[in-house]
């Protein structure tokens, strides 16, 4: 019974999406609900995952039950049913996206959904259909990026739940992963992508260490090494997003790189990615004692969709970090005051009335 009523509410949330879509968006919609209620249909309550689990995701089961409980009592995240679930999901990745921009532009393309408002990137159920709505944009003139995302969120509207994507590496990730999905079900700005997933991404990385100071201080040093690194490979991004968008400046609603008026800024900008390549590997030497954090990342293709992709969680974390340490590591305190004050411009005290 309860499974026919899941299945209700999800084909009810696609007609009304349906509806409200453009006739071109609706073999989208249509992958979008058949992806999430197969996913949903396929969740298992831990306990009884645990029974058939292999010993590495039965360990990362059984911790997911502890993080939970520490989510809800230090973090004041929600106390639901999210995430006590388990799917096998059988691929690498519950979802991948996509990401676009213009050869000349760093600002990520938008597009516009019922109910969430606008996000600066397209989710898939499957990687070949996003590959192919990847190649449609590269087609028309648009760079574009398409990555896996480890995690799925539904934003508290369903109890989302624990895959093996999420569990991949060690606790502190797995801990960080999951406070940091929890965190988007209590903080969410229409529209904002830069905003919601720096919010989330600063609950996942702070309540990681303060779980790890209580319970395994011994991987702290660790965990704030991968940290620094991470602001480390930031600074260094947005150096070189910087040194593009005063090259882009008079050539952002440019799309045909052939165009000889503009083939001096591509130049330009394979020059200034190349350059960004060398002084990685200076960053790597000289801070990181040759520790390959981000070879991956910096092998593969660069171009501006996988720039504005890696800024929509960095961008704004320092901002965020701040205001967490002026309400002292009071992590309600913190949702409360974000929650009345959506402008991080503006939001420099913690002056909440509890």
């Amino acid at each position: 019974m309860r499974v026919k009523t899941r299945a209700k509410v999800i084909t009810v949330c696609a007609l009304v999406a349906l509806m409200l879509s453009a006739c071109q968006s609706v073999g989208y919609y249509a992958q979008s609900v058949s992806g999430h209620t197969k996913l949903m249909l396929a969740r298992k309550p831990v306990d009884k995952a645990l029974a058939t689990a292999q010993p590495n995701i039965a360990r990362k089961l059984r911790l997911s039950k502890e993080l939970k409980t520490f989510a809800v009592e230090r973090l004041a995240l929600p106390d639901n049913r999210s995430y006590s679930s388990y799917v096998a999901l059988g691929r690498e990745y519950p979802v991948w996206v996509v990401v676009a921009a213009r050869p000349l532009s760093l600002s990520a393309r938008q597009w516009c959904y019922p109910v969430i408002g606008c996000a600066s990137y397209r989710g898939y159920f499957s990687e070949r259909a996003a590959q192919k709505y990847a190649r449609s944009l590269t087609n028309k003139g648009w760079e574009t990026y398409v990555g896996g995302a480890s995690a799925y969120s539904t934003l508290g509207w369903f109890s989302d739940p624990l895959l093996p994507s999420m569990m991949n590496g060690s606790d502190a990730s797995f801990a960080e992963v999951l406070f940091h999905e929890l965190a988007h079900q209590v903080l969410y700005k229409k529209g904002d992508s830069n905003f919601n997933e720096a919010f989330a991404s600063v609950v996942g990385e702070q309540g990681a260490l303060l779980w790890l100071r209580e319970k395994q201080p011994e991987a702290v040093d660790r965990y704030q090494a991968n940290l620094a690194a991470r602001r480390d490979f930031s600074k260094l991004i947005e150096q070189l997003k910087e040194q593009l968008a005063h090259v882009y400046k008079e050539g952002v609603n440019e799309i045909n790189a052939t165009k000889p008026s503009i083939s001096p800024k591509i130049k330009a900008k394979m020059a200034l990615i190349d350059q960004f390549r060398r002084d990685y590997e200076v960053l790597k030497r000289e801070r990181w004692q040759g520790t390959p954090y981000y070879d991956a990342w910096v092998t593969k293709p660069i171009n501006n969709a996988r720039l504005a992709a890696f800024s929509t969680y960095h961008t704004l974390l320092p901002d965020f970090e701040k205001l967490l340490d002026l309400c002292q590591q009071d992590f309600a305190k913190f949702y409360r005051q974000l929650k009345q004050n959506l402008d991080m411009n503006q939001a420099n005290n913690c002056d909440v009335k509890l």
